[in-house]
């Protein structure tokens, strides 16, 4: 069964258009998980444009679930907050202060230098380390080597390729990459706009997926469908068995 671990990312986005606290995260967050999410991810930013770092300690006391909390762990500001929060995961993504969202994963070994002592703190502190990662097989068992304990598959192509009719070719490539990972000893999560639409084919196809967060697709959705109907739609397809 893959867990679905809702970001909560756009709720903070539209509430800080207002003055006011409406919506509510941390109520999101509530209905979210008695709608059958198993778990809550949230991605904050240096500039706080949508999750800022007092809903981060909001939800670290209200939640007895899965916490993922996403960031670039070469802002200071991101490992200040995940040091004194200790999420259940930390998930290190490469993404620029200017950057309207994730685009692309950790180049190893590239890279190795600068993370291998913030894996390794994050690990000491008892937090699990994910990290984004292109589909590329040979860098799974790099990351594993970097003490990594999960990678995450960035989707963000997967979601383009399918739109376009072009499914099976981008899933068999995604599958390479989970092999790889798995054999290397990693777990698999893997998010980055998936939908109701492409979440199904992606879990069937690529295997040993044990997380996926959604949130843009997911938020989008509920704004026709109502927000606990909608996490039951993608809870439905992340808890079928396979």
């Amino acid at each position: 069964m893959t867990q679905l671990s809702v970001n909560l990312n756009k709720i903070a986005l539209i509430r800080n258009s207002r003055g006011s606290g409406i919506p509510s995260v941390t109520r999101a967050a509530t209905t979210c998980l008695q709608a059958g999410a198993d778990g809550i991810t949230v991605h904050p930013r240096p500039d706080e444009r949508h999750i800022r770092r007092s809903d981060v300690h909001e939800l670290k006391a209200m939640l007895d679930v899965e916490f993922n909390i996403e960031g670039n762990p070469l802002e200071p500001t991101f490992m200040e907050l995940v040091r004194t929060v200790k999420p259940t995961q930390c998930t290190l993504v490469p993404d620029a202060r200017d950057q309207l969202t994730s685009d692309h994963g950790w180049q190893l070994p590239a890279d190795n230098d600068r993370l291998r002592p913030l894996i390794a703190e994050l690990s000491g502190l008892g937090i699990r380390v994910s990290l984004f990662m292109d589909p590329v097989p040979e860098q799974m068992a790099l990351a594993r080597a970097l003490g990594a304990d999960r990678i995450e598959l960035y989707t963000g192509p997967y979601a383009e390729e399918f739109a376009a009719g072009h499914g099976a070719e981008s899933i068999a490539r995604y599958a390479a990459a989970a092999r790889a990972a798995l054999e290397a000893g990693l777990g698999l999560n893997a998010g980055h706009d998936l939908s109701l639409d492409n979440l199904g084919p992606f879990l069937e196809g690529v295997p040993g997926i044990l997380e996926v967060s959604i949130g843009h697709a997911l938020i989008a959705d509920a704004l026709e469908l109502g927000l606990p109907e909608t996490v039951r739609r993608y809870a439905a397809i992340c808890h079928a068995g396979r």
